[in-house]
């Protein structure tokens, strides 16, 4: 992981949906602008660990072009909380998780929607009980909030 420059962690659930669709489109979202960052994502529960995206996490990406069939869950570790600079969470409960196991002076920590016009306090839907349709929004929803969060930080 670089030592400087921006350092991202994407905060979901299980670490199967939507923080490794927002680790992609932040990460083709901060390429297109030139901006180099580290980019990772994690879940709060366990219940993945190991295991590849969500075959529909995986078919949306590869429709907007990227592929993530390559990344595998992992949990928040306490060392994020150093090793990143920003820690972006989906919803408000994994963002109320992170907040209890932040400890002081660790990272920052924010919604994925609050770096998106007008989507403030917003939750990036779970799409794990729909269908296409729904892993479509949810790649919408997180492309927005990864224009957002790229546009912050190139300030």
């Amino acid at each position: 992981m670089p030592d400087s420059g921006p350092r991202i962690l994407f905060v979901c659930l299980g670490n199967i949906c939507r923080s490794p669709l927002a680790e992609a489109a932040f990460t083709r979202e901060a390429a297109k602008a030139g901006l180099a960052v580290a980019v990772d994502s994690a879940g709060t529960g366990a219940w993945h660990v190991g295991n590849p995206p969500d075959r529909r996490a995986q078919a949306v990406a590869s429709r907007n072009g990227v592929d993530i069939s390559g990344y595998r869950a992992r949990q928040v570790d306490p060392t994020d909380f150093r090793r990143f600079s920003h820690i972006v969470a989906l919803d408000r409960d994994n963002l109320a998780t992170l907040e209890r196991l932040r400890p002081p002076g660790g990272a920052e920590l924010s919604l994925l929607l609050d770096h998106a016009a007008g989507r403030s306090g917003e939750a990036v839907a779970d799409p794990y009980y729909g269908g296409d349709a729904d892993f479509d929004t949810t790649w919408a929803d997180v492309t927005a909030g990864a224009r957002g969060l790229v546009a912050a930080l190139k300030g």
